[in-house]
């Protein structure tokens, strides 16, 4: 089923001058991560699909081009062994690595993956761009967060810098649907839940 885009995740722009002393806009992205449809933007019932698991707030995000954009993702959900091992290590982003609860680290344990967010450009002629970032799965003996019926979750954090002007698409490579192709499925293969857009303007 076609799943029409949500308004754009905002992403918070503020001035950065980067490692190579070129004065770039720096900008933000904050998501997260569900064990359901019942944040984020499908309402408080969950849409059509309440027990899909999802990002929030949205999927669809636009940043600024020629940029450098930490994306923080609160994940509030539990997983298992990753099929592709490949996607427990970090790729594309600065440094080559990211924030785990803020501690900077390379892969996290592949028998331990609750999803990734990877972004990917189509086979066009703008530029490439890639960026994996694995996020742990959440322990289930973890605490509920406060006020919250999710688990307190785990934040990772990185950063990578857009190129020109371009239309990309990002997903989840943990298989954490249902039916054809190994869990590939479901919310996995439908926007607004384990993919989106990325926008760069």
């Amino acid at each position: 089923m076609h799943q029409s885009l949500s308004p754009a995740v905002a992403a918070r722009v503020a001035a950065a001058t980067t490692p190579s002393s070129t004065e770039r806009h720096h900008v933000y992205v904050n998501l997260s991560t569900y064990p359901d449809s019942m944040a984020g933007e499908h309402g408080k019932d969950g849409g059509a699909n309440p027990d899909w698991v999802s990002y929030g707030p949205g999927t669809n995000i636009r940043v600024p081009a020629h940029s450098l954009v930490t994306v923080t993702i609160s994940q509030y959900d539990g997983g298992e062994a990753i099929t592709n091992p490949w996607f427990a290590k970090v790729h594309g982003t600065v440094g080559g690595t990211e924030t785990v609860n803020g501690k900077p680290v390379t892969q996290v344990d592949p028998e331990e993956i609750g999803h990734t967010w990877t972004l990917h450009a189509a086979p066009t002629a703008q530029d490439s761009l890639f960026v994996s970032a694995p996020l742990p799965a959440v322990p289930d003996s973890a605490p509920l967060a406060p006020g919250s019926a999710y688990p307190k979750p785990i934040e990772v954090t990185f950063s990578f810098y857009t190129k020109s002007p371009g239309k990309y698409v990002w997903n989840c490579e943990f298989p954490c649907g249902d039916g054809y192709y190994a869990k590939f499925g479901g919310p996995m293969s439908t926007r607004g839940y384990m993919s989106g857009t990325f926008t760069v303007t």
